[in-house]
């Protein structure tokens, strides 16, 4: 689901449950509104506050990770590629015929992760990574006329198999690292907490507004937290630049 609709949701669903405190408070015995009855409440609720507190830490840190790790993954991607071209170009001419697999195979994986329109983006398409396997066998059909040019198409294959390498690793990082089931207790629990408050507020339009303001707060780190949890799409996508610095150096 889109995570703006499941911040929105989110948002909503803490709102109203303040909303239902509120309504409770009017219409609860007061006996269930006595001093120790609210001492009693405020003690679970603290509990549950600190619990809320932990696990809502415990996901932004998760998906910071993962999207940092992304990040790092794609732009170390970027170096090999510009590192395995510019061995290449140093071998000379006869390298030409790889150099050209490996600039189709950057302006593929490009359009593919950082699409303008179309599918969603994506790292597991068929076609792009068997042109990397092209480069591989361009790669060792060369034939070396010294040992430089042998040492240089040895660098090749090595680069390239770690590429490849690298492509899967980044394919198996993609999966979402925050658990649904994990999202919704948590927001079964500050929904809760929120209920509390409303039960014991004051009924005015100030703590109506505040209550709404803390509801977009909440909401809106959900939505980073889903956000920073497909780094490949989104408002907080990865950037493009790295892959783009690199096919501008491969038409040089």
């Amino acid at each position: 689901m889109n995570s703006f609709i499941v911040s929105v949701l989110v948002a909503a669903c803490v709102f109203l449950g303040s909303l239902a405190g509120l309504f409770l408070h009017r219409i609860l015995r007061p006996a269930h509104l006595a001093k120790e009855s609210q001492e009693a409440v405020r003690l679970g609720v603290g509990m549950l506050s600190v619990l809320a507190s932990l696990v809502l830490g415990l996901l932004i840190a998760t998906a910071k990770g993962s999207y940092d790790t992304s990040d790092q993954a794609v732009r170390r991607y970027a170096a090999e590629l510009a590192l395995l071209n510019e061995t290449l170009r140093d071998y000379g001419a006869d390298a030409s015929v790889p150099r050209d697999l490996l600039r189709q195979y950057t302006t593929t994986l490009l359009h593919d992760v950082w699409p303008e329109s179309g599918p969603p983006p994506h790292l597991s398409d068929e076609p792009s990574w068997r042109i990397m396997e092209k480069v591989r066998e361009a790669v060792r059909a060369l034939t070396p006329s010294d040992d430089g040019q042998k040492w240089l198409r040895d660098q090749a294959l090595t680069i390239n198999i770690e590429l490849l390498r690298q492509r899967w690793l980044l394919v198996g990082e993609q999966g979402a690292t925050v658990s649904p089931v994990v999202l919704m207790v948590l927001v079964s629990w500050i929904t809760v907490i929120f209920v509390s408050f409303g039960l014991n507020a004051p009924r005015n339009a100030l703590v109506i507004s505040a209550f709404f303001v803390c509801g977009l707060a909440i909401g809106g780190s959900i939505f980073l937290i889903l956000e920073m949890d497909r780094p490949l799409e989104g408002v907080m996508q990865i950037p493009s630049w790295p892959l783009r610095n690199v096919l501008k150096q491969m038409d040089w």
